[in-house]
């Protein structure tokens, strides 16, 4: 059966005129040098862990918390962000939330008390909240459908290897300046995207002045105003389809186990595995290099294997639940290597695996969210930071109370295998309204 993707005229190419112009393509860029900034933003505070707990006389437990608390505030606000996207549109929705979370970014430094540094994270997870969501409501305006995987995996390879080159970044700078002050710089990177973004970015791709009109012809069909006229979210026919409750149960596996990898694997190295300081932070990024890899190998297996198959719908259900699965096995092989370096292998295997999942994911959203494609993201990314928060609190209780790091491993391959579930369970291309209600 043929990918029920809708097509409209929009995507084909005209057949005379000038060639097609490529502004579209500097959406792209502006997303993954966002995500590179997000990630450097969100994972800096790992390696920055030791001193951190060091200056403010924090235990394991209390840095849980920590964790957790951006992770909540991330996951709270992002159907609100979500939804402000479709309706006023990712441009202004873009520049506030960069400016916020800059600011706290910087604001972190400032913390004096295990309370401070708490709050300051919470602010700064509410700050970042919607990012992801307002982008692939961007790629949803600007991109035509056919070039839309392809981009959510280019996005999320560079949101990893954003993620992976971190601990080595925060670990040189840190070699120079205090960790008050890494913090500041890093801060700062946000406020300069936010200003070139918001001066170029236009929320309608066709009044952009670099958009002809051969360019205009391949983007998708105008489905509401930019400012959000008439615009109306589907609440009761959201939260009462399976695909809507599917997407939120993988990707609440996908980020309950993905949130070691930003927050305990650098103490897990130094911990279970014993390696030093300098080699944890060489070797903390591994999960989110290979991962990167997996997101780019993800977006471009899946539309070739669509057009050879003529199932989008079946590609991504399998990519992801083989995803699921083998980031299962790879952590359960983590867990019984007895070789610390074996370890970090198949622990960056399961970062590789649990990318895959990524790009089906998110343009999911975008095909079955129609003109809410916003805050179906938001919904389906605050029920994966829902996992992001607990995952934090239950590895340190787990480590504190037994003393031992494979508990944790396993837990988390257990999530994974429900992800499996989850992903077979959805349809991940049909539009929501287009979807059959369940029968009362």
């Amino acid at each position: 059966m043929a990918s029920s993707l809708p097509l409209n005229s929009a995507s084909t190419r005209p057949a005379v005129g000038p060639a097609a112009s490529r502004t579209r393509y500097w959406v792209i860029v502006f997303a993954v040098t966002l995500a590179i900034i997000q990630y450097v933003d969100r994972v800096c505070i790992s390696q920055a862990k030791s001193f951190i707990s060091a200056d403010l006389k924090l235990t394991d437990a209390q840095m849980g918390w920590v964790f957790s608390a951006f992770t909540l505030a991330y996951a709270l606000f992002e159907i609100p962000a979500g939804y402000l996207g479709d309706r006023i549109g990712p441009r202004r929705v873009l520049l506030r939330i960069v400016l916020w979370w800059s600011f706290f970014t910087v604001a972190t430094g400032w913390a004096w008390s295990w309370i401070s540094l708490m709050v300051t994270r919470f602010l700064f997870g509410a700050g970042e909240a919607g990012a992801f969501p307002n982008l692939t409501k961007a790629f949803n305006r600007w991109l035509p459908s056919q070039e839309r995987t392809r981009a959510q995996g280019i996005m999320w390879t560079s949101a990893r290897l954003g993620g992976a080159f971190t601990p080595g970044l925060v670990a040189l700078i840190l070699t120079f300046v205090s960790w008050r002050t890494a913090f500041l710089y890093f801060g700062l990177l946000g406020v300069v995207w936010a200003v070139i973004f918001f001066w170029w970015y236009r929320d309608d791709p066709r009044s952009h002045p670099q958009v002809n009109a051969s360019e205009a012809a391949l983007l998708p069909a105008e489905t509401t105003a930019p400012d959000g006229g008439h615009f109306a979210i589907p609440w009761k026919l959201m939260f009462t389809s399976r695909t809507v409750w599917c997407l939120c149960g993988q990707y609440f596996a996908c980020s309950y186990s993905f949130y070691f990898f930003i927050t305990w694997f650098p103490t897990y190295l130094l911990q279970a595995r014993g390696f030093d300081l300098k080699q944890s932070a060489v070797l903390a990024g591994a999960p989110l290099l290979v991962g990167a890899f997996g997101s780019l190998f993800a977006g471009w297996l899946m539309p070739v294997l669509a057009r050879r198959t003529g199932s989008a719908g079946a590609v991504r259900r399998w990519v992801g639940a083989v995803g699921a699965g083998g980031a299962a096995l790879a952590l359960v092989l983590a867990a019984a290597c007895k070789n610390p370096y074996w370890a970090v292998v198949a622990i960056a295997m399961g970062g590789f695996c649990n990318d895959l999942q990524m790009p089906g994911a998110w343009t999911a959203c975008m095909d079955v969210g129609g003109k809410s494609v916003a805050t179906l993201a938001g919904t389906m990314n605050m029920m994966g930071n829902v996992g992001g928060f607990l995952s934090p609190i239950v590895c340190g209780y787990i480590v504190q109370g037994t003393g031992n790091w494979n508990v944790a491993l396993y837990v988390m391959a257990a999530v994974y295998v429900c992800g499996i579930f989850f992903w077979l369970g959805m349809d991940p291309v049909t539009p929501l309204e287009q979807q059959k209600r369940p029968t009362p």
